[in-house]
């Protein structure tokens, strides 16, 4: 407001310029400018009391009542976009000054700008979102404060943490209890906390623990857990963890977690949890009770301004939720596998002995080669020492093998004769994984074109008589020896012998006697 009455009033009770600048705090060019407008055209002491600011600036600077009228912005508007994120009153001011000019209109000069649009904020009773916009940063931390769980059978008892989310704008929170805090509890506490939020935000701003930092030098760009940085990048967050012993970088969760330690563990104290699941929905009955409590300084609760004032500016949720991952080293075997869990995963044989990056979920195993995914399996689950191999992830020499399986070779077998079929399945019997036996049984039955399918045959009937599980090298040794031959042989002779009906006898002639012979 201008002070030209006050100015003139305390000019006529003989007060200096410098005393009336130093009273009114107002600059003493601006005492001689009036001082000089008022020796131009001089107002009389009477009428100056009947005066209002307005007439007598206009008595004084007649000139300024020839100047356009300046353009009120929409203030109501500014404060909507204010809101938004990157909006700011400088960008908003400049593109006010754009739409006078187009106008041709007058507009107000920054100052004065921002001066009537914090008028306007007093006037209305409303926040100045300055500091914070609504979804635009998320703050998460542990809680300092535990709470127990019992064993029933034993009641013995255990610490379970409690994680806290915060949004600064409407101090909206989120609050799990976790049996760790380890790197798992960690990141799914996050994926339950978008799904209750409904959305993410630009930032995300943890403390500097090392399943979420691994390091957060003064000069040096802070540097991200693996898996963490995966949960945030498929967020669309970015991590901006807060400065080392600095809690003013997330005073939004460090106020809200001594909130939530009051309002929630300190409310559950007296009860007691033998089961994680059903501590979890006493915490989250208290957490909605919590959002939803009226603010002292302000109209509404928690959860009415996140409703209607944050949730639409939050990005949307991915169709899925993150599954979280693990990553791990490993070096591709001979074979051109690797191991995982006990678990072998085909890579392809150009990568032989070289050192490759695992990531693996519940469902599914990906592994990376200096950055690049070059192939992909369904996670194995059961038993250990199952093979996942991919056809063309096979030297061309070895993918004969994939077109085998074992019911082809008992066909095979069978075909030979059933001592043989008994020894292949004896074989496969032998081996914990099915493929193992497939070089064993092919070299056995290609044993046929070599030595005849009735040798290979007999040497396998011999070979079941005498030695537990044949195995190829035992009935190689026995075709090479003929050992099937003489078994044949022998067993011809006595055919033979069994199918005479007389036998052979000698006359007496033979043994020296006389001869009854006419």
């Amino acid at each position: 407001m201008s002070k030209e009455k006050q100015i003139l009033l305390l000019h006529s009770q003989g007060f200096s310029q410098r005393k009336i600048a130093d009273m009114l705090h107002v600059s003493r060019n601006t005492v001689a400018r009036v001082f000089q407008a008022s020796a131009e055209a001089p107002i009389p002491s009477g009428e100056l009391e009947n005066l209002n600011e307005v007439e007598i600036h206009q008595r004084l600077f007649p000139e300024s009542a020839q100047q356009p009228e300046l353009v009120t912005p929409d203030y109501d508007y500014v404060h909507k976009e204010l809101l938004k994120s990157g909006v700011t009153l400088k960008l908003l001011w400049e593109e006010y000054v754009e739409g006078c000019r187009s106008s041709k209109q007058a507009p107000y000069r920054y100052s004065q700008y921002c001066k009537l649009y914090q008028d306007h904020v007093d006037r209305n009773h409303l926040t100045m979102h300055i500091k914070h916009k609504p979804g635009d940063k998320l703050m998460v931390d542990w809680t300092g404060t535990t709470l127990p769980l019992y064993d029933r059978l034993t009641n013995s008892m255990c610490k379970v943490y409690l994680f806290v989310a915060s949004l600064p704008f409407s101090m909206y929170c989120y609050a799990e209890a976790t049996l760790t805090m380890k790197e798992e509890d960690w990141i799914n506490a996050h994926i339950k906390m978008y799904e209750y939020f409904g959305g993410s935000t630009r930032l995300l701003i943890p403390d500097n623990l090392k399943t979420a930092i691994l390091s957060n030098k003064k000069l040096e760009d802070p540097i991200s857990n693996r898996s963490y940085q995966e949960l945030a990048d498929y967020y669309r967050s970015a991590l901006l963890p807060a400065r080392v012993l600095s809690p003013k970088d997330k005073a939004a969760v460090e106020s809200n977690v001594g909130k939530v330690t009051t309002h929630i563990i300190a409310k559950l104290r007296n009860r007691q949890f033998f089961n994680i699941n059903e501590m979890n929905i006493a915490v989250r009955k208290e957490l909605d009770l919590f959002n939803a409590n009226d603010f002292q300084k302000r109209e509404g609760s928690r959860c009415s301004v996140f409703r209607e004032e944050e949730l639409p500016f939050m990005q949307p949720l991915p169709a899925f939720p993150y599954e979280y991952a693990q990553w791990k080293s490993a070096k591709v075997q001979l074979n051109y596998h690797i191991a995982m869990d006990y678990q072998n995963y085909s890579v392809p044989y150009q990568y032989v002995k070289k050192n490759v990056d695992v990531r693996y979920t519940r469902t599914m195993v990906e592994i990376f080669y200096k950055g690049l995914r070059i192939t992909s399996h369904k996670r194995l689950l059961g038993k250990r020492g199952q093979y996942s191999t991919v056809v063309d992830h096979m030297p061309p020499n070895h993918q004969l093998y994939s077109e085998w399986d074992a019911d082809r070779f008992l066909r095979w077998s069978e075909k030979i004769g059933i001592s043989t079929k008994t020894v292949v399945e004896k074989i496969f019997e032998s081996y914990r994984v099915e493929e193992q036996a497939y070089k064993g049984c092919l070299l056995l039955l290609k044993l046929a074109d070599q030595y005849t399918p009735e040798r290979l045959e007999n040497a396998c009937k011999i070979a079941l008589l005498r030695i537990p599980n044949p195995r190829f090298k035992n009935i190689r040794l026995i075709l090479e020896a003929g050992q099937d031959r003489k078994v044949a042989e022998a067993k011809a002779e006595t055919s033979t012998t069994a199918g005479r009906q007389y036998a052979i006898v000698r006359g007496s002639t033979y043994y020296g006697g006389g001869s009854n012979e006419k």
